[in-house]
């Protein structure tokens, strides 16, 4: 049981440091809860690879830094589709 906490711990890690995924986008990627992926890199990695767990906590950082940003962007797509559509938001 151990060895495949492991396994899946790494296997998340390598994905969000090469990619620079977000843990939602990785959570989608493995069919895990966010929950899951965010306690496997951001504590269970650190025990398992210190390297590689500075890796992906400066993904992790730069994905913080631009969650505002996201947000935003996905806000003006919601209200053009509206727009597009006509229809009147809440």
């Amino acid at each position: 049981m151990l060895g495949e906490i492991e396994d899946r711990v790494i296997t998340v890690a390598d994905y969000i440091a090469k990619t620079g995924a977000t843990v939602r986008a990785a959570a989608q990627k493995f069919g895990y809860s966010k929950s899951t992926v965010h306690k496997d890199v951001a504590e269970r990695l650190r025990y398992i690879d210190d390297e590689l767990f500075f890796k992906v906590r400066k993904v992790l950082d730069i994905n913080l830094k631009e969650r505002h940003l996201r947000g935003g962007e996905a806000t003006k797509r919601k209200y053009k589709i509206l727009l597009d559509k006509k229809i009147k938001p809440l």
